[in-house]
């Protein structure tokens, strides 16, 4: 039976969105501290289930992954554990990477076929495969297939931790962009410790780096690499999501400025900084993370300035980089007590005083007056020991009524 590799615009996940905008974490420099996305041989293949529900306990430190995260989780390319969590600290293995890396290909449905899902895998370890991961037969196939395997690989090495190295190249291969890295091997890396990386690895390297998909350290000696450091959960979804941006077809949107009103009827109207506005529709799975926290779609408020991330046009991320002002209401009935005027205009009033009794005490306050304030009368009624009622909000009046 003949095989064909193709790439699927429908299965790539909507892992895309997050460098559009610029200003995200790199990849390995500022991520998290470190089981995977399958619990070895208890795993069910029907992994789609598991939604991440967020209960590990430093999600505000890892708040720079979760756009990464969600995307991957809701999308089924990287996805959490039985138990709802997603481990984003853990260290990630070589075999959940690989299935990761063919699932970001848009490889899934070929991965999990019953053809290639009974393949007789020739890795020395390949009988290892079978009886403890048997779920990722057809991915290690699909792999081999895919030029994912260096040809002096003997072994798959399913339970070692992926490393920075071993990652890079897997995702540069994933791209189809052997070629170019291996054009770019005599490139002089400006690592401290570049001698630590195999010199048929420096066109990977090289050419990630190029690329943004990883960058390195700033430490106090010098910049490093570290290519033999383990690699995290939140981590590599971050790796992933860089690669994704240089995959065919790549669809999906950065948005940035403020919401119109609440959602409403699954959509969203964000105005832009230029004015204009956009109606943008929710995915069901969206995720929205407003004060330093998951939120509801119903805690969305007019006013709040956000990040919105979309793929396929549709929203599947939403931050809040600045809430909406809380609005309290402004309605006070008392005696003018005082009026303050625009120095440059004496026609327009900027404060008002008024006082009133409160339990058989007079009591009283000043507030601003908003320069479009509105008047329910004869405005030449404006004067002190004048009976008024004020109606704004946030301590400022918007409209004065002549009682």
């Amino acid at each position: 039976m003949t095989k064909q590799t193709i790439w699927k615009k429908s299965a790539i996940s909507s892992l895309a969105l997050l460098m559009l905008a610029g200003g995200a974490t790199s990849a390995f420099a500022d991520g998290g501290k470190g089981k995977g996305d399958h619990d070895d041989d208890k795993r069910d293949r029907d992994d789609d289930k598991y939604e991440v529900t967020w209960k590990f306990e430093d999600e505000k430190e890892l708040k720079w992954a979760l756009e990464y995260i969600m995307r991957l989780s809701s999308k089924g390319v990287f996805t959490g554990y039985t138990d709802g969590t997603f481990k984003p600290n853990q260290k990630i293995s070589r075999i959940e990477t690989l299935v990761a890396a063919v699932r970001l290909m848009g490889l899934r449905a070929q991965a999990e076929s019953s053809a290639e899902m009974s393949t007789d895998l020739q890795f020395k370890d390949g009988d290892k495969i079978e009886r403890k991961y048997p779920w990722a037969v057809g991915y290690v196939s699909v792999a081999l297939e895919n030029d994912l395997f260096a040809e002096t690989e003997t072994e798959v090495k399913p339970e070692e931790n992926a490393t920075r190295l071993w990652s890079t190249i897997l995702l540069i291969k994933a791209l189809k962009l052997e070629d170019e890295a291996k054009a770019l091997n005599n490139t002089k890396l400006d690592f401290k410790d570049a001698k630590e990386i195999p010199a048929g690895s420096v066109g990977y390297v090289a050419l990630a780096l190029q690329k943004g998909i990883i960058t390195g350290y700033e430490d106090k000696n010098g910049k490093t690499f570290r290519p033999n450091q383990p690699v995290t959960r939140a981590e590599l979804a971050a790796l992933l999501d860089r690669t994704d941006t240089e995959m065919p077809d790549h669809d999906a949107q950065a948005i940035a400025g403020k919401l119109k009103a609440s959602a409403a009827a699954g959509q969203i109207t964000v105005v832009k900084a230029d004015n204009s506005e956009v109606v943008l529709n929710l995915d069901a799975n969206v995720f929205i993370y407003r004060d330093d926290k998951k939120a509801a779609v119903s805690e969305l408020k007019a006013g709040d300035e956000v990040l919105v991330r979309t793929y396929q046009n549709r929203v599947v991320f939403i931050e809040v980089t600045k809430t909406a002002p809380v609005v309290t209401a402004l309605d006070k009935t008392g005696t003018i007590n005082s009026l303050a005027y625009d120095a440059n205009d004496s026609e327009k009033i900027t404060m008002i005083s008024i006082q009133w009794i409160e339990n058989g005490t007079v009591v009283g306050s000043s507030y601003n007056v908003d320069a479009n304030v509105s008047y329910n009368g004869n405005k030449d009624l404006l004067r002190i020991g004048q009976f008024v009622q004020l109606k704004g909000e946030n301590l400022t009046v918007k409209e004065i009524r002549f009682l």
